[in-house]
């Protein structure tokens, strides 16, 4: 996944366009986008959407309520019958998540069906105190394939009067926050997640945060608007130029593979090139 477009859970009209365009996921959305009146609502048409689209190219997340929201359990009884392909839980933490997952575990096992059939992503920032814990996903479950982090809530939080600097670029607290999802991912060994873009209309301002988010590491990036998606699509996959790079690294490395350092293209190269090659090849959709 490259680009996960945020849908409405209450809009049909917004869901059957999305589900015709070109972002990688959707997050149907049972969040802060559907308002307390349009919850049950919301429920219905996203558990009917997953329902009749679960089984196409799509991958489907539904974002649902946090655990300590009255809305959350009445998320999960509506939507697991028909198992979305994962869920997104906001104001994560390891132990909310290790108690989402135990709550799958059992929905599933009611459905007579293989357990983790429903993976996990997390948005991991939205709290202060989530911030110090993040090395512990590591070991919280196996349904975790994706970690993403959230500026806005965080700075509602904290107090802060923005989360930007007048050059557009993340102040301290924030780029802390995301250094630490994207290091946070690697350690667990899943999708590092960079967050959204909020001025959609910005999209130079879009492609600059995405050269940064290349840059660092990260896999994928989330999307509000439409709009977003193709210029998401296209930073974050590789170039012809990366491609033909990583896998002239993969091949020196499988034709020498006792080797530890090796010379390509007049350039010495060791075993993080080949790393790093490989994870270019994983985010390119060519063989």
């Amino acid at each position: 996944m490259r680009s996960l477009l945020f849908v409405p859970g209450d809009s049909e009209k917004k869901l059957a366009k999305a589900i015709e365009g070109d972002a990688d996921a959707l997050i149907v959305d049972l969040e802060d986008s559907v308002s307390e009146t349009n919850k049950m609502q919301a429920r219905e048409i996203t558990k009917a959407f997953v329902a009749q689209h679960r089984s196409g190219s799509k991958t489907l997340v539904v974002r649902v309520n946090p655990l300590d929201s009255p809305h959350h359990e009445l998320d999960l009884d509506t939507i697991m019958p028909v198992l979305p392909a994962m869920l997104m839980l906001p104001k994560a933490t390891p132990s909310r998540l290790a108690a989402l997952a135990a709550s799958l575990d059992q929905y599933e096992a009611d459905a007579a069906v293989a357990r983790c059939t429903t993976k996990l992503l997390t948005v991991s920032t939205e709290t202060p105190g989530a911030l110090f814990g993040m090395d512990q996903y590591l070991d919280t479950t196996i349904r975790l394939v994706g970690m993403s982090w959230g500026a806005e809530d965080l700075a509602a939080e904290i107090g802060a009067t923005t989360n930007k600097r007048a050059d557009g670029t993340y102040t301290d607290v924030f780029r802390l926050a995301r250094s630490l999802t994207l290091l946070a991912a690697r350690h667990a060994n899943v999708l590092a997640i960079d967050s959204v873009y909020t001025d959609f209309k910005n999209e130079a301002g879009l492609r600059a945060e995405l050269a940064e988010a290349v840059r660092d590491g990260f896999d994928a990036k989330l999307a509000i608007h439409p709009a977003q998606v193709p210029v998401i699509n296209e930073a974050l996959t590789p170039s012809a130029d990366e491609l033909a790079h990583a896998r002239a690294v993969v091949a020196a490395f499988e034709a020498s593979p006792d080797a530890g350092v090796l010379s390509l293209d007049s350039k010495m190269i060791d075993k993080p090139h080949l790393k790093q090659a490989q994870r270019v090849l994983m985010r390119s959709s060519q063989p």
